[in-house]
Order: C-alpha cells, then structure tokens, then sequence
C-alpha cells in the first residue's frame, strides 16, 4: 500500500535534513510523525521514526564519555510537587530569583552566560515542596542539546524576561525558540488532552517579569500582562525586593495541578506535615504505589477521609480516585 505522503511531510523532511543540533532533530521527527498519514502503508516508517527519536532522546542522557564517565549535569531527579525550569536569555535575573525564592547559593554576575550548569532549589509552598531549576540561556550553544533534554523532563515552564528590557519581545521570542524545539507551550486553558499525549512536549508555562522595582519595570511588566495575560499567568518580581514568591508560587502550584493526600496507621492520627503529591485523578492504587509498590501485592481496601468520600472512615477499593486532602489508611 502506497504511503501517500504529503508536502507538509516532505517540507518536515528537509527541515530534518538540515537540522544542526538534537533538539531541532527532534522536533522534525516529531512533526513528521504528526503530519504523516495513519494508515498500514505507513507503519513501518512510522516505526523508524519513533526509533530514531527514541535513540536521540537516548543519547541525551548517556554519561559524559572520556576517561573518567562522569554523571551527566542535566540529568535531574524531579522532588517535591513538581520541577520547574527557569528559562530565559542571559542576565534576565533567573539565578537571583532561584536565591531570593528558595535561598540557594547561585552564581549572580553582570557578565553573560554565568550560569553553565543546572541550580537546584526548593520553594516551599504550605506543607509542600516546589523544586526550581535555574537552566543555562537557552541560546548558550554549547548547552542546548543537554537543555533540550531537561526541558523534556520538566514539569512546567517559567519563562523569565527582564521587564526593563522589552519584556513582550523576550517571551514571543523564548516561545518561538521553543517551538522551534517541538515544545507546545500550555496556559490558562490548558489542553489536558495534548498534554496527556505528549507530556515530553505538552509544557505548561508561567511568565516571570523581573527587576520590577528598576526605573522602567512597572511599565514593562503592564505591556507583558496586556500581551499575554489572557493565556498564560503574568507574575511581577523583583529579587531585590523579594517581590513576588507567593504569587509565583501560586500560579505554578496550580498549574501543576497535583493532589495532596495523606496517610496513617491503623489506630493512630493522620500526619498532616509530609503528604504524598499526585497528579489529579490519581487513585489509591497511585496512593498504595507511591508509598511502597509491595503494598500492591496483598492490598485489600482502604479506609478514607476527605472530599473524595461519601463519609468519614469510607471503605474504598483501588480504584476510587482521591482529592486534595484526603486521608487514606491501607490495608493489606
């Protein structure tokens, strides 16, 4: 059967053709895939190219060769609620934010592309973690391959611009940037099932408008709100100032959309400090896989408290989907 390929198609060949780096490879054979026609003429094509993406995105997170194997930088394990990738050009401000928010030392200079390796930190939110990563300029060339895996792996966006410095053109440009890289950028009216498709590619954003309290900031940050507030969350920050942590941190944690639920011993009260976080629909079996997957072997039910349940000490299966707040006790 004949695979009829279109001119979308071939033009997405040639880009890949042409391509110079991994993450333009990538988001060639992804739009490849995407434009080609569904039908068994196509499916052994259709093979190669999710192996061809598979083995590059493979490649990304191989040790550095040489000598001594070393343990690759970008290669971040995701902790608390959610990882959050501070992306932006040089000098907008991201490492100062990453200290003032979450009071991680971070290299602050005046020179461009000061930061050449990922910084981590942890913004606490109520009784939750929220992991912050400051990321190379996403222009620094010699970084992008290893970025573009890290952005794939990241739970949501914050695209930084300095709101002193034509802070619309920054974000239309990052946006375009990422595009560029296969990356479709989520907000407001976040479309859960692209997301749920391509989690790798379907990233919700948050943007981060910086040094607020220098001459100018006030009106940049009005211009960036005007232009995508409509989209995407608009946060006003200022490191200096130490404006802005909250507000950030709610539009993140929201956009995270995660569940908190807690758990307790038979015969003993709740602990309410350190809950398990799960996406929104997860189940008691999420709940019974995330505090040890042994569980799962001889599970019988649960008991549980919260909005998820008809009453207090409900008898619940597996399969109940829980809600933020919920108290579940296990049994096996």
């Amino acid at each position: 059967m004949p695979a009829n390929l279109t001119p979308v198609y071939y033009e997405a060949e040639r880009k890949y053709k042409t391509a110079r780096s991994v993450p333009e490879r990538v988001a060639a054979l992804q739009e490849m895939l995407a434009v080609m026609p569904k039908h068994k003429g196509t499916d052994h094509l259709q093979a190669d190219l999710k192996s061809r993406i598979a083995k590059l995105l493979d490649d990304l997170d191989k040790p550095t060769s040489g000598p001594k194997r070393t343990t690759n930088p970008f290669n971040i394990r995701k902790e608390g609620a959610g990882q959050i990738a501070l992306v932006g050009y040089a000098n907008v401000g991201k490492s100062a934010l990453l200290a003032n928010f979450t009071g991680a030392a971070a290299k602050v200079a005046s020179f461009s592309y000061t930061t050449l390796v990922p910084s981590l930190g942890m913004l606490p939110y109520g009784n939750v973690q929220i992991q912050l990563v400051d990321v190379p300029a996403i222009d620094a060339p010699e970084t992008q391959t290893s970025l573009f895996g890290l952005l794939r792996n990241a739970s949501l966006l914050a695209l930084v611009v300095d709101l002193t410095g034509d802070p619309v053109s920054q974000a239309t440009s990052l946006m375009a940037h990422l595009a560029e890289w296969g990356f479709e950028l989520l907000g407001l009216q976040n479309d859960k099932d692209t997301a749920e498709e391509d989690q790798h590619r379907g990233k919700p954003v948050v943007l981060v408008g910086t040094k607020a309290d220098i001459h100018g900031g006030l009106d940049g940050y009005q211009a960036l709100e005007m232009a995508f507030k409509s989209k995407y969350p608009v946060v006003m920050t200022s490191a200096n100032e130490g404006l802005g942590a909250d507000d950030f941190a709610d539009a993140v944690y929201q956009l995270l959309d995660v569940v908190r639920v807690y758990t307790k011993t038979p015969g003993q009260a709740a602990v309410l400090s350190n809950p398990l976080v799960l996406s929104r629909g997860s189940t008691i079996y999420d709940v019974a896989e995330d505090v040890h997957k042994d569980l799962l072997k001889g599970f019988k039910y649960a008991l549980l408290w919260g909005s998820s349940g008809k009453f207090d000490g409900q008898r619940v299966g597996r399969d109940h989907e829980v809600a933020d707040g919920d108290v579940v006790e296990l049994h096996i």
